[in-house]
């Protein structure tokens, strides 16, 4: 497997940043958050203020990509915000993907709401169809993210939704922190559901929290190591299937300063897994 960073967890960060920490704590490859929303001056957040974001615009693009292996990494995937059903957007982030050799781009299922999910799925399942047209015209992968409070929060659904179409096409984001949120299933049994569409790991974990005065628990992003999935068991279990891919690092808790968080993760996920040593970095 291959040990990679996903830029969105190091929202303090501005990008060239990130490829230094990247670097220097070991890692093999970055996975950029694509939007246009990039962080400013003022508190940083993973998802309202990050500054460790690119622009969707070919010449942003093409020039973290050249950063990114001039730093000796790889560039794992783009991460967008393209709504299901944006055809013309996927299209776009697909073309600037060919052009900088990016090998995949990241997709969500819609989120749930008053449509109802029959309605919803058949116009996903359509969506994604014409994504796989894409995906082969440009030979960029689409990568959907199993998501809480998405049409796909489980491995189940999400391999119903794309399970018909070619894994090299369309492939499947195992993140492991959304499943605890909602969808877990058993992981041995979800990666044998994935088979050859599991094409890319997320890794974060969760807590359950209890509100002081009692009532419905909600959840919080916690360390690697100190939540509700078994992290280590996880690694095991894509090792016994066979999985050689990108493992990203999506940690979102906010325990450690960034870069003790880059080098902790780093360390504790080589040792539970067998990763490919960078040639030029060590840990």
């Amino acid at each position: 497997m291959k040990l990679g960073i996903y830029s969105a967890c190091l929202p303090s960060l501005s990008p060239a940043e990130a490829i230094d920490a990247a670097a220097g704590a070991g890692y093999a490859g970055i996975e950029w958050r694509v939007a246009h929303d990039i962080g400013n001056s003022g508190t940083p957040h993973f998802l309202t203020n990050n500054r460790c974001t690119v622009a969707p615009e070919p010449r942003a693009v093409s020039d973290i990509c050249t950063r990114t292996r001039a730093a000796e990494l790889e560039v794992v995937a783009l991460s967008p915000y393209v709504d299901s059903g944006d055809v013309a957007g996927v299209e776009d982030m697909m073309r600037v993907a060919r052009d900088n050799a990016v090998p995949s781009i990241r997709l969500r299922a819609p989120w749930m709401d008053d449509t109802g999910f029959h309605r919803l799925f058949a116009e996903a399942r359509e969506f994604f169809d014409h994504v796989a047209t894409l995906a082969a015209r440009y030979d960029v992968q689409a990568l959907l993210e199993i998501h809480q409070r998405s049409l796909c929060p489980s491995v189940s659904l999400a391999h119903r939704l794309i399970g018909h179409l070619p894994p090299d096409r369309v492939g499947v984001i195992y993140d492991v922190g959304n499943l605890v949120v909602e969808g877990y299933e058993d992981h041995r049994m979800a990666l044998q559901i994935l088979g050859d569409h599991l094409a890319h790991v997320h890794v974060k974990n969760a807590q359950y929290v209890r509100p002081a005065g009692g009532g419905a628990w909600t959840h919080r992003w916690s360390p690697m190591d100190d939540g509700v999935a078994d992290i280590p068991r996880v690694l095991g279990l894509l090792a016994e299937a066979g999985y050689s891919g990108w493992v990203s690092v999506e940690d979102f808790s906010d325990s450690r300063p960034v870069h003790d968080r880059l080098h902790f993760n780093a360390r504790f996920l080589r040792q539970h897994a067998d990763f490919e040593t960078p040639l030029t970095h060590s840990l």
